[in-house]
């Protein structure tokens, strides 16, 4: 792939509404800078958070030392450790003290895959569609640790930027995976017919 020249969007991107953000996020892409190298995938799934609103949401009950970064103002990212064993990013978005985010559940690789395989330890004969289709694959292989927990998604390190290659996707609303409240609220967005969707 080449690579265009990549900025990242705009700090009024993620103060909008958390839906809107997270439906706008499908096909913007993941950028992530390791010394030399430079890894990008187009996020083709995500899944909204809507704090106080949202029984699934780790802000749910306010703030904690361990949600803290929700709280942040929108355009940061937020790291959690799951299952003892697993990271997964959050854009964060709205306001300071809002406490939404939208979960990255999949991208598409386009830069970078090679080192994206070494980080998930991959073996040769592993389908690449395995690559980055769900939340703790993406994070494993974008190298996203819990010190990347705070991060500003407007710094050179890591950000999203503007995919200027491809027409806006058309987007499909399913539930969320994975939870226990809030079962019925349709706020999963996916790139229709992608193949890097964590489930179908």
């Amino acid at each position: 792939m080449v690579l265009p020249s990549l900025h990242p969007l705009p700090r009024s991107f993620y103060l909008r509404p958390t839906l809107t953000v997270a439906k706008d996020l499908l096909g913007k892409l993941l950028v992530r800078k390791i010394g030399r190298n430079i890894l990008v995938g187009k996020i083709v799934e995500v899944e909204a958070y809507l704090g106080r609103r949202d029984p699934a949401s780790h802000a749910y009950r306010g703030k904690t030392k361990r949600n803290e970064v929700m709280f942040w103002e929108g355009g940061h990212l937020y790291v959690y450790f799951t299952y003892g064993m697993h990271f997964c990013a959050n854009v964060v978005t709205g306001r300071e003290g809002i406490g939404e985010a939208v979960l990255l559940r999949a991208v598409e690789p386009l830069a970078g895959i090679e080192t994206m395989k070494r980080n998930r330890g991959f073996g040769s004969n592993q389908s690449v569609y395995d690559l980055t289709n769900g939340p703790a694959k993406l994070c494993e292989a974008f190298g996203i640790q819990r010190a990347r927990n705070g991060s500003d998604l407007l710094s050179d390190s890591i950000m999203i930027a503007q995919n200027r290659t491809e027409e806006r996707p058309v987007i499909v609303a399913t539930t969320r995976i994975g939870i226990r409240f809030g079962t019925e609220r349709r706020w999963r967005f996916l790139v229709k017919n992608n193949p890097w969707v964590s489930r179908r």
